[in-house]
């Protein structure tokens, strides 16, 4: 498949869309339509919304890491003013019990309620709720309940606890092995081992992370007893899913529920999941009657999102004499935190060891991973969701490697890359990309780089005392995961297809209903790109709606970079099927033959015959007002369709990262970052830059500044961006960015996904660089975050420094 290349290493630069001919709309970088909203203020998010007789719903949350609940006495907070109800555990006559989305045969599955009555498994966890007039009376009384606790050991790490002697969490389970998965050939990975003339080994450190979106979560519930409706607007990155979810949490009739997600202010993957807190603000709205607020403090996502990664793993590469990689071998422990969260169990092993092939022909890998239940939040989604991990793992032993043959890290990639008539290529974890051209995006990348100069002023540089070095990262991902068979057959408990509906008006505009949920990927403008562009319709006459479940027939949400490659695949297909219902009305009017009718750029002509033609707004309105349609056809003119694609789709590129380090006090400078990225055709390039700094940043966020960490007890010690160190502004590098094509066949627009390609590409090659700068110093390793005390600590522990 040919591979066409861009670049803008400068900026893509905007477009006003009324300088763009509808024709030429796909893949234009026309300006966001959802922004104005956004910086003005005008847009909505759930903490906006107000109604009548609201209330405010606060949490009572244990202190406590893992302890038993002795008692806990509501009688204070119920007397204080404005309180309209305490509830606890005992007051819930519901299932109660949040469920797991994705099931592995060896998973243990444990009860995860919505308010916890005999123990505590988390610091966080939730022990009532207290519900008031105000928000900060609602705050005041659940200060004011009374828990007591018999407090007991706790362990929040996985290698810790897997041992045998460490606090049990689950005594149900008799251990804390969540689940203990493989993949791969064990045999012929134990063979190529034997064989190997080299072999690499690292024991790598991938931390866990908190996702920081920019607003918290939040719910408002409202109940309507007559008709027995109950609907909640709600920071959610699914609504559908959520909507099923809750419905058996909360014993509601799915059909009686809705749910909106209004604006969302992010979400990173921690948005997706079921919690507690939603469903309690809808329990709490049923039994009082009235509209029930919820919104999370910032302390409160800390100890309660999802947090992400919380990989320990022991990584090792076999290599012939030649260079070429021969086996990998794999063992990962996954933190899982103290509950299975909704799609948990999937992260550390159908989302990350399918990866571990990278961007390389490697004959045979093995990997195991045991999930390990611990005293820290449920460990689930976050922006890459096992795909960071897995490319950490890879192109960290694949530099390790490089090193150990004497061999430049870029030729040594470019010698085990599979090859560009190697597509679809099948790896030995189950994978079967769809294509690539994996030379072009590193020999890009060292040109931006000026690689070959580069290591000459490196050499230089050491004489003078100076470290600099250069780290690569040859990523890929897999995005839009499908098809809903075979997850299935994986252990998904829902399908992963999409839904879309098309539908003109009689005026001639066009709405557009889609079962994503955008949260600040753009998808107003790319969702109204795509129609425009099939349908030949001005692009201010489209108006795009997601996220209601009460608009929307049916949807899977937005996560895994799918919204395009499968939300736009459900689009193109309900257009196509509306472009076909008009042809055929458009024939009756204009006496031809249907086959004789072609359609382009929004208008139908008959072949031959240009006079004979009608646009197909004319169409929509002759579809309404049926006065001459063909006499089998139904008035309207409207497609529904289910998009369920035939396999994943994989974007690739090249990172490269130059940074000077300071032996003498571990300081990292940035000199320099290039992304190149191939994420197939684009349909806003300016958003696909957005979407590729945007992760860049999450991901040096990753490899020098974020880490959630926990003390013995399990407690969380970086609990506020005092501690948790979220990047500024000041702290990215300015980014070069430049990118290469290759579409996927698995989808009509041929696309493939770009809302996680730079957090999963920067963290290694940040990490690279250091270590690359450091190799005089016999720096083989540095434990992310690479704070200046641990590269310090670093050089000096293998005798550098004064």
């Amino acid at each position: 498949m040919a591979t066409e290349e861009t670049d803008h290493e400068d900026g893509v630069q905007a477009i006003d869309p009324d300088d763009v001919d509808t024709e030429d709309i796909l893949g234009s970088a026309i300006e966001r339509r959802e922004d104005p909203a956004l910086v003005s203020g005008e847009a909505e998010y759930t903490d906006d919304i107000q109604k009548p007789e609201m209330t405010h719903m606060a949490m009572v949350r244990s202190q406590y890491a893992h302890a038993e609940i002795e008692e806990v006495d509501t009688s204070a907070a119920e007397e204080m003013d404005g309180v309209v109800a305490v509830y606890t555990a005992e007051d819930l006559d519901v299932p109660g019990n949040l469920p797991v989305g994705w099931l592995l045969d060896s998973l243990e599955q444990v009860n995860h309620p919505i308010l916890a009555s005999d123990r505590v498994r988390y610091q966080g966890d939730a022990v009532a709720i207290v519900v008031a007039e105000e928000r900060y009376q609602a705050h005041d009384a659940a200060d004011a309940v009374d828990v007591e606790y018999e407090r007991l050991d706790a362990v929040a790490h996985p290698g810790e606890a897997l041992d045998d002697d460490a606090p049990v969490i689950h005594e149900e389970v008799g251990s804390n092995q969540a689940f203990d998965w493989e993949i791969g050939d064990q045999e012929a990975t134990e063979r190529a081992f034997e064989e190997a003339e080299t072999t690499v080994s690292l024991d790598l450190h991938n931390q866990l992370l908190i996702p920081n979106a920019i607003e918290p979560r939040a719910t408002v519930a409202d109940y309507h007893p007559r008709t027995d409706e109950l609907e909640l607007d709600m920071t959610s990155q699914n609504p559908h899913v959520h909507r099923l979810l809750m419905s058996g949490v909360i014993d509601h009739p799915e059909h009686k529920l809705s749910i909106r997600a209004p604006e969302v202010g992010g979400g990173f993957g921690s948005k997706i999941h079921h919690y507690a807190d939603e469903a309690l603000t809808a329990l709490a709205a049923k039994d009082l009657e009235r509209p029930v607020k919820w919104t999370a403090t910032r302390t409160e996502t800390y100890i309660t999102d999802a947090q992400g990664r919380g990989h320990e793993t022991t990584g090792e590469m076999a290599l012939d004499e030649d260079g070429n990689i021969t086996g990998l071998r794999v063992h990962t422990e996954a933190n899982m935190g103290a509950y299975l969260s909704t799609f948990a169990p999937s992260i550390p092993t159908y989302l990350y060891a399918t990866l571990l092939s990278g961007q390389y022909e490697i004959p045979t890998i093995y990997c195991t991973v045991e999930g390990a239940f611990t005293n820290v939040p449920p460990v689930d989604a976050y922006r890459g969701a096992g795909r960071p991990e897995a490319s950490y793992v890879v192109e960290r032993l694949v530099r390790q490697a490089a090193r150990e043959v004497d061999m430049d890290p870029a030729e040594f990639r470019r010698r085990n890359f599979v090859p560009g008539d190697g597509f679809p290529y099948e790896t030995p974890v189950a994978m079967a990309y769809d294509s690539g051209d994996y030379q072009k995006t590193l020999d890009r990348a060292k040109e931006m780089l000026d690689y070959e100069e580069f290591r000459e002023r490196q050499e230089q540089a050491r004489e003078d005392g100076r470290y600099l070095g250069v780290g690569l990262s040859a990523y890929i991902e897999a995005c839009g995961i499908a098809p809903s068979e075979l997850v299935g057959e994986l252990g998904a408990q829902a399908g992963l297809w999409e839904s879309s509906v098309v539908r003109f008006q009689p005026s001639g505009t066009v709405t557009v209903y889609v079962g994503t949920s955008g949260h600040g990927q753009g998808h107003d403008t790319t969702y109204a790109q795509i129609v425009a562009d099939k349908l030949g319709v001005d692009y201010d006459d489209i108006e795009v709606e997601e996220g209601d479940t009460d608009e929307i027939p049916q949807g899977m949400g937005t996560y895994g970079s799918r919204s395009a490659a499968v939300g736009g695949g459900a689009i193109v297909e309900s257009a196509e099927k509306v472009i076909e219902k008009g042809r055929k009305i458009a024939a009756h009017q204009l006496e031809a033959d249907p086959e004789d009718v072609e359609f382009e750029n929004g208008e139908y002509q008959v072949a031959g015959a240009p006079d004979r033609s009608m646009t197909i707004q004319d169409v929509a309105g002759a579809s309404y007002l049926a006065h001459d349609i063909p006499d089998d056809m139904e008035p309207g003119l409207e497609a529904t369709s289910f998009f369920d694609p035939e396999n994943f789709v994989f974007p690739f590129g090249m990172h490269a990262a130059i940074v000077e380090v300071d032996p003498d006090t571990g300081e990292i400078e940035f000199e320099e970052y290039v992304a190149v990225d191939d994420v197939g055709n684009q349909i806003n390039p300016k958003i696909v830059e957005g979407q590729i700094h945007g992760g860049i940043a999450q991901g040096i966020g990753q490899a020098l500044y974020e880490s959630a960490e926990y003390d013995d007890n399990a407690q969380l010690t970086t609990g506020s961006m005092q501690d948790y160190a979220v990047p500024k502004s000041s702290h990215i590098p300015e980014i070069k960015t430049a990118s290469t094509v290759t579409e996927s066949p698995h989808n009509p627009l041929g696309v493939k996904g770009v809302g996680e390609a730079g957090t999963i590409a920067a963290p290694q090659a940040v990490v690279n660089a250091v270590v690359d700068a450091l190799e005089p110093f016999g720096v083989e390793d540095i434990e992310m975050p690479l704070t200046n005390e641990r590269v310090w600590r670093a050089i000096h522990e293998n005798g550098g420094g004064d």
